[in-house]
């Protein structure tokens, strides 16, 4: 979808950011339609985004038995645990083009485990999450858990039983992100627009965290610029991290793009759920594009200002000034919504966001543009905005026109930005949050905006942000 903006405002540039234009070379189309040769024993191959639907129905299917699922991007296979030798499952399986894989723990295990970590090691610095290619809860603490409460953590995650849990030592600092994408300030706030939406009542918003709505209630485009959007609904910490922002301007028109810099954008088709082993992709307006892999679904964070449930858990990288930032998928899947997590982009670390799917249905709203846009799905597209073709005859497939495959070389391995003098966030601190959190140590939250790339940036450097970070004055 791609709607013309409206004179005089810059409130309707969707999802994307600033910075890392050399990423966008990672975005090369190479999504294929599923396949299927007729020989119910032979694996099908997918694409990432159809793997869900599939697992959802086997687990409807397989009951007690299904033990979770993840995608196997090298094949391009979806894996699907069983728990003990059913063959009538595994016939199941197979006639649906999945992968049987036998497993030990059953689902119902493995939530009766995170309850107990919940009941007994809600510590601030820690994390968990199911990983299906494992089997297992895989638990994180962070630097600031030493001492007593790393005992605590410890002894809980070994009184699971063997093969339940697995723990690990995080250098960073657990954390929300506060700034991604575009920026949007709300006071000393900044933070990211993720996806534009259609409010129940049929008015233009966005969806940004929700670390970022229960901070500012008013936000702009620019650091000194008048409010163009008002909180409406906001949830952290609790079950999720999301907000749903409405335009104060019921006639704004939007695009439903993100915008991966160098004048190009990835459009967005449809909200997807996230899929273990799925390759995905962050815009961030501090440090620009980024890929990884989604590694655990369900996940628990207990950031310093308390729980939030239902995350996604990846090995993308993000920093302070990336929170409510999209996570996506290169044929146009919405994922997620950035959150928080440890580590930077130069050290590497892992980063947590809110399903989409989640934070659609919890606020009522839908992915696109408003009735203000009257372009609607498969119009044309804004070329100001977006050099992806909407009217494409297969919507989940990225338009070959709309990245650059010249576009200068990230490492595809690492999802590392090509072009670091390219970033907003090389600017300094001055606009940092501040109050916006609870002062604690080790806390941060991103708030932005989807701006065209040349126009973030200058947003950004003007504003001085570079980090996001929460501070208090």
């Amino acid at each position: 979808m791609s709607h013309k903006r409206i004179p005089k405002r810059k409130a309707a540039i969707a999802v994307g950011g600033v910075a890392a234009l050399g990423a966008a070379a990672l975005l090369l189309p190479n999504a294929n339609a599923s396949q299927s040769n007729g020989d119910a024993a032979t694996p099908r191959t997918f694409k990432a985004n159809d793997v869900s639907n599939v697992a959802s129905m086997l687990a409807t299917q397989l009951g007690d038995t299904f033990a979770g699922s993840y995608y196997d991007a090298q094949r391009k296979q979806l894996v699907v645990n069983v728990v003990g030798n059913d063959s009538n499952a595994v016939d199941q399986i197979e006639k649906a083009g999945a992968v049987a894989h036998q497993v030990q723990n059953s689902t119902a295990a493995l939530q009766t485990a995170a309850k107990t970590l919940k009941a007994d090691a809600s510590i601030p610095g820690t994390a968990w999450s199911v990983d299906p290619k494992t089997n297992e809860i895989r638990v994180t603490a962070d630097s600031t858990v030493t001492g007593d409460k790393w005992n605590t953590v410890e002894s809980t995650v070994k009184g699971l039983g063997s093969g339940v849990a697995t723990l690990s030592k995080s250098a960073g600092t657990l954390k929300t992100f506060v700034d991604g994408g575009d920026a949007i300030f709300g006071g000393n706030v900044r933070c990211s627009l993720g996806f534009n939406v259609t409010a129940g009542d049929g008015t233009p918003a966005f969806l940004t965290a929700g670390h970022c709505g229960v901070a500012a209630a008013k936000w702009s485009d620019s650091q000194t610029g008048a409010s163009i959007a008002t909180v409406d609904q906001a949830t952290f910490p609790g079950a999720g991290d999301f907000s749903l922002v409405k335009y104060d301007d019921p006639a704004t028109q939007t695009n439903s793009a993100v915008n991966v810099g160098n004048g190009q954008s990835v459009q967005i088709n449809q909200a997807v759920e996230a899929a273990v082993g799925q390759q995905v992709f962050r815009m961030g307006s501090t440090t620009g594009l980024h890929n990884g892999n989604v590694t655990g679904l369900n996940a628990t964070v207990n950031y310093p200002e308390g729980t939030v449930t239902g995350l996604i858990q990846t090995d993308v990288c993000a920093e302070a000034g990336d929170s409510g930032g999209s996570l996506f998928t290169q044929d146009g899947g919405a994922v997620g919504l950035t959150s928080g997590g440890s580590g930077d982009c130069t050290a590497g670390g892992e980063t947590f966001f809110q399903p989409v799917t989640t934070a659609l249905a919890a606020v009522g709203a839908t992915l696109g543009a408003g009735d203000a846009g009257a372009a609607g799905a498969g119009g044309a597209a804004d070329p100001s905005a977006s050099a992806a073709d909407p009217g494409a005859a297969d919507p989940g497939a990225a338009d070959p026109g709309a990245v650059d495959p010249s576009a200068s070389a990230a490492d595809p391995g690492t999802g590392d930005v090509a072009d670091p003098s390219a970033s907003a966030g090389d600017a300094a601190g001055a606009g940092d949050q501040a109050g916006a959190g609870t002062g604690q140590s080790g806390t941060r939250h991103h708030r932005k905006h989807h701006k065209s790339g040349a126009a973030a940036q200058q947003s950004a450097a003007a504003s001085g942000d570079g980090s996001g970070l929460v501070s208090t004055p």
